[in-house]
């Protein structure tokens, strides 16, 4: 079960797509600190500024450091959808990994009703067809 976010403070990461005839929105929450379980572990802030491209995700709490890919190996990206191939809605997780699906890099998520694969990709990209 997913349950959709009350903030965007709460999130690492968020999107949404039309993706053909159906459409997605997708997010993954913050992990608790594995340290002191009081903070949400998020990216380095120097300056007041959140540091996009860090290698490491910190406890803004007790000063814990882990390494991106460790961190990101614990995620889990939540989402809704409707379909493009059932056009039925739907909920689904799946790993917080990017994986290449038709050619280009993408989260997927199987279809609850008809185990299809929707592709949520980044922004202006689109999968290679076969022919």
């Amino acid at each position: 079960m997913v349950t959709e976010p009350k903030s965007m403070d709460d999130l690492i990461y968020f999107t949404r797509r039309i993706i053909g005839t159906g459409k997605a929105k997708a997010w993954v929450y913050k992990k608790e600190c594995p340290e002191c379980h009081k903070e949400k572990m998020g990216k380095p802030v120097e300056k007041g500024h959140v540091k996009i491209r860090a290698k490491e995700y910190v406890c803004p709490g007790c000063g814990f450091v882990e390494e991106k890919a460790e961190h990101e190996g614990k995620l889990v990206l939540e989402v809704q959808y409707t379909c493009p191939h059932c056009e039925k809605e739907g909920v689904g997780t799946t790993e917080y990994k990017l994986k290449t699906f038709e050619g280009v890099k993408s989260y997927v998520v199987i279809c609850e009703h008809c185990g299809g694969k929707i592709a949520i990709t980044k922004k202006m990209k689109e999968g290679k067809k076969k022919k």
